[in-house]
């Protein structure tokens, strides 16, 4: 595969919201949002057919959030996420499992059923 040239690769960037002339920053002048929506512009343009996120949304504003969910529902690949952030989580997945106690079993439910389960563990 041919390197994209500097033209394909900033307007590649601005997709992911880093346009104009933060896709020439390094890296280090980034805030902890625009360094994460570098790193998945760079996962996601390798083209992987499964993608491991854990907590994905830290230091990311809504509208990052919110880019990031609608990047995630068009990748066409698997994804596992690991994360506390009931909005994007109940904009991403279809399935919730809970890991813990040795096992990995799937939650029949939303994150609000989920969390009325743990209310009443601690009850």
């Amino acid at each position: 595969m041919q390197d994209p040239n500097p033209e394909e690769v900033r307007c590649y960037l601005g997709s992911f919201g880093i346009t104009g002339n933060l896709s020439m920053r390094p890296n280090f002048m980034l805030s902890g949002g625009q360094k994460t929506r570098v790193a998945l512009a760079l996962l996601v343009f390798k083209k992987p057919h499964i993608i491991l996120m854990d907590e994905p949304t830290n230091h990311m504003d809504i509208d990052a959030v919110n880019a990031l969910a609608i990047a995630l529902n068009n990748f066409n690949g698997g994804l596992v996420i690991i994360s506390h952030d009931e909005y994007f989580v109940e904009s991403v997945c279809s399935e919730i499992w809970i890991v813990g106690k040795k096992k990995c079993e799937k939650f029949n439910g939303n994150f609000m059923d989920y969390r009325k389960l743990i209310r009443k563990g601690t009850k």
